[in-house]
């Protein structure tokens, strides 16, 4: 039985939304997952009253105090009895396999440097965000691939590029059941010498290594299309990536909506389309997928987003316990040290 602790303060949803996805992963038939909740106790226990779950799969700490979205993540250094230090501690003295949070994510990467320290061999970790694409992926068919990094950093160099390209390709053939995931870099053209210094340092070093399945430079407009499991950057392009998405997606959403109160006939089409829009929408629902590692650590890490729901959390949790059990962290190890 996999033990992964949750840090249940300071998202978006609130406590209850957390709780709820504890409480129905403790009931499904073949959950094997331990849960140890960290936060508000009195809180966590109001948030299950009423709600059905299995007791001798959870455990509850409290923590005093937590971060919300809106504070400075310096607080880690200034407050005491915090919910994502106490998780990030109760990790690293072995009575968790992995963390799951889905508050501050500056706190939660700062919580972790705290707490413990990054695998040998990577200097600095990042952070991947699941981008949806048109293509599927793997055994299990994602429809999704990984960008990284998307806001753990903002400068790095060529050496730092190549330990993200391993990071995420060992983490995508895990998740994926994907043997041998393509990786790209990010760049303003796929020839080997467009980029930055780094970038093109970068692009050298991957076609030299035997270790990721490396298939040169990819464009923006490329990441949508599937054209590369795994998406390499420096955190500052990822960030502006990621939101430049999220953006579109909500947009489209409004336009869409929009468009269905304003005319009948923009209102039939919608309905004549709405088994293709519903399909398209289950294919492209990051709740699926749960979250998305912080990599480098010495610790299995999974970041869900601050909006996620009881879905979310309870798939975030099983994708935590499925990343440790493939064993994450010693394939990046092993790799690093080849």
């Amino acid at each position: 039985m996999s033990r992964v602790v949750i840090d249940v303060m300071g998202s978006d949803l609130g406590v209850q939304e957390l709780v709820k996805g504890v409480a129905h992963l403790s009931m499904e038939p073949q959950n094997d997952i331990y849960m140890v909740l960290v936060g508000d106790a009195f809180e966590i226990s109001e948030a299950f009253v009423g709600i059905v779950y299995h007791p001798r799969f959870i455990e509850i700490v409290h923590a005093e105090d937590f971060l919300t979205q809106e504070d400075a993540p310096q607080k880690i250094h200034t407050s005491s009895g915090l919910s994502i230090s106490v998780a990030c501690e109760l990790l690293n003295q072995g009575h968790a396999d992995a963390l799951v949070s889905a508050g501050n994510t500056g706190g939660v990467i700062l919580g972790c440097s705290k707490a413990f320290q990054r695998i040998e061999g990577v200097k600095r970790v990042g952070l991947a965000a699941v981008m949806p694409t048109e293509k599927r992926r793997g055994d299990r068919k994602d429809p999704f691939a990984l960008l990284m990094d998307v806001g753990a950093t903002l400068h790095v160099d060529a050496d730092d590029l190549r330990v993200f390209a391993l990071m995420g390709s060992i983490y995508s053939s895990i998740v994926s059941n994907n043997d041998s995931p393509t990786v790209a870099l990010l760049s303003n053209g796929t020839e080997s010498s467009k980029g930055a210094p780094e970038v093109v340092e970068a692009h050298q070093q991957l076609l030299n290594s035997s270790q990721v399945n490396f298939i040169g430079n990819i464009e923006g407009l490329d990441i949508p299309r599937g054209s590369a499991d795994v998406i390499v950057c420096e955190g500052f392009m990822g960030n502006v990536v990621l939101k430049l998405l999220e953006g579109i997606t909500e947009l489209a959403a409004d336009l869409a909506k929009d468009a269905y109160q304003s005319k009948l006939v923009w209102r039939l089409g919608l309905t004549m389309l709405s088994g293709e829009l519903k399909k398209l929408r289950t294919l492209t629902d990051w709740k699926q997928y749960g979250g998305a590692p912080i990599l480098g650590f010495e610790h299995v890490v999974i970041k869900a987003h601050g909006r996620s729901n009881a879905k979310a959390i309870r798939n975030a949790i099983r994708l935590a316990s499925k990343v440790h059990r493939g064993g994450l962290i010693e394939q990046i190890q092993n790799g690093l040290t080849m």
